[in-house]
């Protein structure tokens, strides 16, 4: 049997994840695109990805040694999307505007390659699948994860960083080719985002059939 101090790990690794998280925003607040408080840039960006560890080492630790709690199954997925929504929110915002962008009237105006209808879409996304395994849950149909959900989570959790790396090392209103590098990198996040969600989708028709003819 697993002992008891052993066991708390996975609980305790999501936890660390949301503190992280928290540090993360804290740090990433403290720059300002090009150049100010690069320092804090760097910051955040290893707490992301430590904090994006986690989600794999929480998981594998709990199945490895069968301990797989209530706590987890909650806490785990929104300690996930504390994580990547709101790191994607910080990429969007003011922190990452290019000025000289925003006076050519450009579309796309920081330098992360992210804008706010972007992250409302991938936003949108969660809330529905979060919605649809409600439903489903509450009408005791099986509704676990999709392995399309944990790609897409793979994703993020390496989009985001390499994008702030980019940024720090590269600016991409002076480097042509690292601008191109990173909306390469965010379109493909929104697509992937979007393509992950389609199985809920297609999963809509038979929860409005119910669990009775479903």
């Amino acid at each position: 049997m697993t002992a008891p101090p052993l066991r708390m790990i996975p609980n305790l690794l999501t936890m660390a994840r949301g503190a992280m998280a928290i540090l993360f925003f804290v740090c990433i607040s403290q720059y300002q695109f090009p150049a100010d408080g690069e320092g804090w840039l760097w910051a955040s960006i290893v707490l992301f990805a430590l904090a994006a560890l986690t989600d794999y080492l929480d998981g594998y630790l709990a199945r490895r040694w069968k301990v797989v709690s209530a706590f987890g199954r909650v806490m785990d997925p929104f300690c996930d999307k504390l994580l990547v929504l709101g790191a994607l929110v910080c990429l969007a915002g003011p922190r990452f505007v290019v000025p000289s962008w925003v006076a050519e009237d450009a579309i796309i105006t920081t330098a992360t390659g992210l804008t706010p209808w972007m992250v409302v879409i991938m936003l949108g996304r969660e809330l529905f699948v979060t919605s649809v395994r409600g439903i489903a849950e509450s009408s005791g149909l099986a509704f676990g994860a999709k392995w399309s959900g944990k790609a897409k989570m793979a994703f993020q959790s390496l989009a985001v960083p390499c994008t702030l790396a980019i940024v720090a090392l590269w600016h991409p209103d002076e480097v042509g080719w690292s601008m191109w590098v990173i909306r390469g990198l965010m379109w493909t996040t929104v697509g992937i985002t979007v393509w992950s969600g389609l199985p809920y989708v297609a999963a809509v028709p038979a929860l409005l059939r119910g669990p009775e003819r479903s």
